[in-house]
């Protein structure tokens, strides 16, 4: 397996104008819980071993604040903060202690459409929950909007060090472990968040998590179904201020040898949308809300 230098997807930060009722959504509904709060954040872990794969920020409007990730080395921050700067971005702020209740070293940068990427090591961990049968265990992959898909992906792979995966006519799928992808960037003509996917154990779980959705006033948006690349579940829905969250479960590991497919080889039949066939068509309010997030500042 080739080494990557960001070792996995850690955490999103997400604006939101009304920190309660999203915190109540979080808790109560979707499946995680406070560790945290500081400074007017809220800190939301899953069941998993990350301190948190969640924090809300007060914010005028809902907005992607940031995506932290994971490194496997210290040393390894000041070799993405060259590579940020030689390849279009830029480094906000160098590493250096994390004053977040994480904790760590942490370094964050501007990628060259927008947006913040944290980059952390030796952030604290929780011991994991027992699975509670229907809770996220952590986040599975961040999807987000790009004017240029190919450019942005060719900065996750020569800045970051990431690997492109698969490309279909949409989206560019690339990864920084043996998941399938950590991070999908979707042709739009916007940048910003399209929607944060969290791991759920099973399909078993995928379901008995929506189930719960559903019982609290909360419909799928799209789904239940299987991806083509990744091969995961997904359910996905829409929170009280408009962000698009998915459920997902059972992502492809792949190695070095696994073979990349491009748009011409992902391809459904006429009015498909998923390998089972059961998902209908995305529907025009859910492919607004996967637009309408913005990348804060």
């Amino acid at each position: 397996m080739a080494r990557f230098p960001v070792s996995a997807l850690r955490s999103v930060d997400l604006g939101t104008p009304d920190v309660g009722r999203s915190e109540r959504f979080y808790v109560g509904v979707w499946g995680l819980e406070v560790v945290a709060r500081r400074n007017g954040v809220v800190y939301l872990r899953a069941d998993g071993t990350d301190h948190h794969v969640l924090a809300l920020h007060p914010n005028a409007r809902p907005e992607l604040r940031a995506v932290t990730f994971r490194v496997a080395a210290v040393d390894n921050l000041a070799a993405v903060a060259a590579n940020v700067a030689a390849h279009g971005g830029q480094v906000i702020a160098p590493p250096a202690a994390n004053d977040a209740p994480d904790g760590g070293i942490v370094m964050t940068v501007r990628a060259p459409q927008g947006g913040l990427l944290r980059f952390v090591h030796g952030d604290a961990m929780q011991v994991p929950k027992r699975p509670a049968g229907d809770r996220p265990e952590r986040l599975a992959h961040v999807n987000l909007n790009s004017v240029d898909a190919d450019a942005t992906a060719e900065f996750y792979q020569n800045a970051l060090g990431f690997h492109l995966t698969d490309r279909t006519g949409l989206m560019a799928f690339v990864r920084c472990n043996s998941d399938h992808h950590a991070v999908v960037i979707a042709d739009a003509k916007v940048n910003g968040l399209n929607h944060v996917a969290f791991l759920m154990p099973s399909l078993e779980t995928v379901m008995r998590g929506s189930g719960r959705m559903i019982d609290a006033g909360f419909p799928i948006a799209w789904g239940v179904g299987r991806h083509g690349p990744g091969d995961n579940v997904f359910a996905y829905f829409i929170d009280p201020d408009g962000f698009v969250i998915e459920y997902t479960a059972e992502v492809l590991q792949v190695d070095d040898d696994y073979k990349f497919r491009g748009p011409s080889e992902w391809v459904w039949p006429p009015g498909r949308t998923d390998q089972w066939g059961i998902a209908p068509p995305k529907a025009d309010h859910v492919k607004a809300a996967q637009l309408a997030i913005p990348y804060a500042g």
